[in-house]
Order: C-alpha cells, then structure tokens, then sequence
C-alpha cells in the first residue's frame, strides 16, 4: 500500500490539474496573449450583437466569446467567430447574420501557439490578409469567407505545414495563387472561389496529395488544367467553374479515384471529352458546359454509371446522342442542348423523363421529347 505522504501528492497534483483544465491553465492565459487579443478587437467593430462585450477581465481563457485555450499551456489556441445564423450567439439574438466592419491586425500573429482563426461570414471586414500569419507554425484551420478581403494570397502560405483547412471564399482577393501552395502537405480543403485571383494553376497543384476538395471557381484563372491534378489520389470535389482556363481536359482526370464532382463549365476548354471521363465509376456530377469542346459524346456509360447530373450544354459537340446512356444506373439532369447533336434520340430511362430543354438547339436531333424523326 502506498504511503499517505504519496496519496496526498498525487491528490494535489489532481487538483492542480483539474484546475488548469477548466480556466485554460494554472494562471490563465498570459498577458502578451491578452494584449495581442485586445489588439485584434480594437481593429474590428461590431455594433449590433455584442460579440467582443465578454472580452474584460485578465483571463481571456475564461468566458471570452469565441477563445479557447489549450489546457497544457494556457496559451490562446482557438479563435472562432462566426457571422452566420447557425451561431448560438445569432440564434438568441433573433438575427439572420452579424456584420462586422474593420481590418486583421497583424498583432493576432503574436499569438504564436494559434491553431484555429475563424473570422467568417461578417461581410465587411476589409483590408489585406496579414502576411505575418504564415509565421504561425501550429496554425491548422484559417478560414475568412465572406468578407470584403482584398489584396493577395501570402506568397509564402506554404510554410503552414499543418494547414488542414485554408477558406478565403467570397471576398474581394487579387493576384495570383501562390508557388508556394502545393507545399501545404496537410491540407485538406481549399476554397479560394468568388475572388478575383487570376493567373495559373500552380503546375505541380497535385502535390497536394491529402486534398480532398479544391473549390476554385468564379475567379479569373487562366492558363490550363496542370496533369498534375489527375494523380490527386483522395480529390473527391474539384470546382474550376467560370474562369478562363483553355486547352484540353486531362486524359488523368478519368483515372482518379474518388473524384464524385467536377465543375469546369464556363471557361475556354477546347478539344474532346476524354473516354475515361464519362466511364469513370464514382463521378456523379460532371458539368462542362459553355465551353468550346467538340468531337463526339463518348458512348461509354455503362451500368456503374450515376449521374445525379451531367451538363454537357452549350459547346460543340457533334454526332449522335450515346446509346449506352440507357443502360447508365441512373442519369438524373442531363442537359446536351446548343451542340451540333444529329439522329434519333435513344428510347427508353433516362430520356423518358427528361424535357425538350436537354435537347433543344441542336442541328438535327429528332424522337421524344422533341417531334417524331421523319
């Protein structure tokens, strides 16, 4: 049996550690991590909910709206602020979403042991993306969508090794997408869409090995698709939608594994649809419309085919509408109008239910939905 001098250590040591856990530690966050937090709140301004009103005190580990610190350290690991109606905070106040004005101070980069900065969905916080947060080494979610951010990307945002999650959607961001970029092994998701990025793809973009969504549309990114992305092993969404990429679809695109939805419709696409594409087992929404991609439909579907979608509209495709289509397990959308499609369209599911519109403006295509061949 231990001595009681030994259970009364490990009591206190139990005690201790307890404590530490609920206030974020034994002495509460340190006062350079409350300085850098105050900072960060005096260049922002929200007037309506109150958000910052819980920001007093000198333990920004207890109770401060949207802080949560690491319970080993007691050093600020979390800020999470969210303007959008799922928050708790929104939910009590009757509110459909916060609005929030201001800049990111630099000073939040002080905050050297940070993993998680949430500052999304305020809808008019400005200014540029502090480049000094690519120092931050355990920083593993930066998420700032729909705001009013403006300039560049952190040429050296490559540095965040641990990045699992990088949102910067819905803003006002320029310039191009970062050589670096591709160095972010641990990342995850990757959402730069509705900016005004332009520029290339990154080439060796499939370096990216652990990415699971790349959501990159409605920019303007130019230049082609890098084969690289084909060798994107775990990529099940990939968004390239309405920018100014040209060339050809990468025969690779058809060989990835998990792929389930591809967007590339309204860009400047040439070339044929690769076999591989349209047979590949696990994509369930592939849109390329309005581009200029011409050739035949690859008549490849097959019975592991389903599409929940499948928009092939407004390019340049020629021959007649594929036959295997009606043995594809399921085609729920599919819209071929504004081709140079000519001949019968096959009978039988899925064109059974489909209406006119998937086949109008075509040179000669004929049989239900439209008039009876002649």
């Amino acid at each position: 049996m231990a001595p009681p001098c030994f259970l009364s250590t490990v009591a206190v040591v139990l005690v201790v550690a307890v404590a530490a856990t609920s206030t974020g530690g034994a002495f509460g966050c340190p006062a350079s991590d409350r300085a850098a937090l105050m900072a960060f709140k005096l260049a922002l301004s929200e007037p309506y909910l109150g958000i910052f009103s819980s920001w007093t005190g000198d333990d920004c580990c207890s109770r401060w709206y949207g802080v949560s610190c690491d319970p080993t350290t007691g050093r600020v690991a979390d800020i999470s602020l969210r303007g959008e109606s799922e928050d708790p905070i929104l939910a009590s106040s009757g509110r459909y979403g916060g609005l929030m004005s201001g800049h990111i101070s630099p000073e939040v980069c002080r905050l050297d042991r940070l993993t998680t900065l949430i500052l999304a969905d305020w809808k008019q916080i400005s200014g540029p993306i502090p480049p000094c947060l690519t120092s931050l080494p355990f920083l593993r979610i930066l998420d700032f969508v729909g705001n009013r951010i403006t300039g560049t990307i952190p040429a050296d945002i490559g540095r965040l090794s641990r990045l699992t999650v990088l949102n910067v959607a819905d803003n006002q961001i320029s310039g191009r997408i970062p050589a670096s970029l591709p160095a972010l092994s641990s990342l995850m998701h990757l959402d730069l869409s509705n900016n005004q990025i332009s520029g290339l793809i990154p080439y060796d973009f499939g370096n990216l090995r652990m990415l699971s969504r790349a959501l990159l549309g409605r920019n303007r990114i130019s230049g082609t698709i890098p084969a690289s992305v084909g060798y994107m092993t775990r990529l099940a969404d990939l968004d390239l939608a309405e920018n100014r990429i040209s060339g050809e679809i990468p025969v690779t695109l058809g060989s990835m594994p998990v792929l389930s939805s591809l967007y590339l419709d309204s860009n400047r696409l040439t070339g044929q649809i690769p076999a591989a594409l349209l047979s590949s087992r696990g994509l369930g929404i592939l849109n390329l419309s309005r581009n200029g991609i011409d050739g035949e439909i690859p008549d490849v579907f097959g019975s592991r085919s389903y599409y929940t979608a499948l928009d092939l509209s407004y390019n340049r495709l020629r021959g007649s509408v594929p036959k295997t289509l009606v043995t594809a397990a399921y085609v729920g959308h599919l819209d071929l109008s504004h081709n140079h499609l000519c001949g019968p369209i096959p009978a039988g599911s899925p064109f059974d239910h489909l209406e006119a519109a998937s086949f109008t403006n075509n040179d000669c295509l004929c049989g239900g939905p439209l008039p009876a061949c002649k």
